[in-house]
């Protein structure tokens, strides 16, 4: 990684939900190098992919664009190829192989991209962890990314429990990121929460999270 890379830091999450799946990040972007340098203020974590599948980012900003946009046109040929939405399995299976070519082509700047996908289909919500290598698994409760994502974890590990609502989920996801704002110098600013339900992605709630701990 260069000097002149910007990189998202950050703290991402997922959480299942009876109704529902959340995705949830911070809002601050980084400087590569040391010391730290918070590059952007504002930068929107979680992004839609379909009117029913959306993404968190984590990694390299530059590769981050260009995989989200290979993504969305690989989408869009499978659809007009079928002529039927492609399940989130599928899309989460396309996003894998993408990364997975990108971290071995050879290069100066290594490709680090990491995405947690949610989404709808005819079979239900699901919510995958894909990982800069390529993996890609199905989660069935909740997960974290990120530099932040430990202290999001703690969070919730004690207080998930499962079944939970969306509504509660939401408070959840936005004390689990406050937790890593607090504590993460990567991971500030902010919290951005998006729902996906049987109304599609909607982006609910943009909170902005000040740090109360005392140098």
């Amino acid at each position: 990684m260069v000097e002149a890379s910007i990189k998202t830091g950050t703290t991402t999450l997922g959480i299942v939900c009876k109704d529902g799946i959340i995705l949830a990040a911070d809002k601050r972007a980084t400087g590569g190098g040391m010391p730290l340098r918070v590059m952007k203020k504002d930068m929107l974590k979680v992004l839609s992919i379909t009117d029913n599948i959306a993404v968190t980012i984590a990694g390299n900003v530059s590769d981050i664009q260009m995989v989200v946009k290979l993504i969305k046109a690989e989408v869009m040929l499978r659809k007009m190829r079928t002529l039927k939405e492609p399940s989130v399995k599928e899309v989460a299976n396309l996003l894998g192989t993408i990364l997975y070519q990108n971290i071995r082509n050879f290069s100066t700047i290594i490709a680090i991209t990491a995405f947690l996908m949610g989404g709808r289909d005819k079979t239900g919500f699901h919510l995958y962890e894909l990982s800069p290598d390529g993996s890609t698994l199905e989660v069935h409760d909740y997960t974290t990314d990120g530099s932040g994502g430990e202290m999001a974890m703690a969070v919730l590990d004690s207080a998930y429990a499962k079944g939970i609502a969306t509504q509660d989920g939401i408070k959840l996801a936005v004390k689990a990121i406050n937790s890593a704002v607090q504590r993460d110098t990567g991971s500030g600013e902010g919290v951005d929460v998006i729902t996906i339900t049987k109304d599609g992605v909607q982006h609910v709630l943009q909170k902005r999270i000040e740090n109360t701990l005392q140098a």
